[in-house]
């Protein structure tokens, strides 16, 4: 359920922008610097080469006014800062709302819920499963800190481990019920207010 709240607020995170976006991204920077500094700070710290991409590609190859007038061919224009900072902020937020729920579940939990709900899509042709072991890859891989970069897995390549990795499908408990049905009263109760 925690899972299921926090991929709607990544999904309202998306769907924002102007102030409302600028606010999301204080906010859960503020809710990830009091729960979870040091593992904010690690995961922004591992998506800045992204941030740089974003920056650059949508401030310097969007069309439109130059923002220093005098040099408009090495210009940032102002229509693509602004895109570059709605994008770049909207990673960020996102990337504090997974340090905040890598602060409250286990990397295991956290793949565990997620193959939950991405299990009944299989009908689909989504592979939950494969998906689900190479979250889990990554999200350890980050976790352990990666100290030795990438390329310590070359030397390893021809020691296998021996580690089996399974993963294991929580199930709803009444507690997850009642508090699904308690949010789709309230959203169904917002609904009957907005209209």
């Amino acid at each position: 359920m925690l899972i299921l709240i926090w991929a709607a607020g990544v999904a309202v995170i998306q769907a924002v922008s102007g102030v409302w976006l600028l606010a999301a991204v204080i906010g859960s920077g503020l809710v990830a610097s009091l729960l979870a500094p040091a593992r904010s700070w690690r995961l922004v710290r591992r998506v800045r080469f992204l941030l740089l991409a974003i920056v650059v590609f949508f401030a310097w190859f969007t069309p439109g006014e130059a923002l220093v007038a005098d040099w408009p061919g090495l210009s940032p224009t102002a229509e693509g800062v602004l895109l570059a900072a709605q994008h770049g902020g909207r990673l960020v937020a996102v990337v504090f709302c997974v340090a905040i729920l890598l602060q409250r579940l286990s990397v295991d939990r956290l793949v565990s819920g997620l193959y939950a709900l991405l299990r009944p899509l299989e009908f689909a042709g989504l592979p939950a499963s494969r998906l689900a072991v190479r979250l889990l890859l990554v999200l350890r891989y980050v976790e352990a800190g990666a100290e030795h970069g990438w390329t310590h897995w070359l030397d390893e390549a021809d020691d296998p481990l021996d580690e089996t990795i399974s993963v294991v499908r929580e199930r709803f408990g009444l507690r997850e019920i009642a508090l699904s049905a308690l949010c789709i009263a309230l959203g169904v109760a917002l609904l009957g207010i907005v209209k």
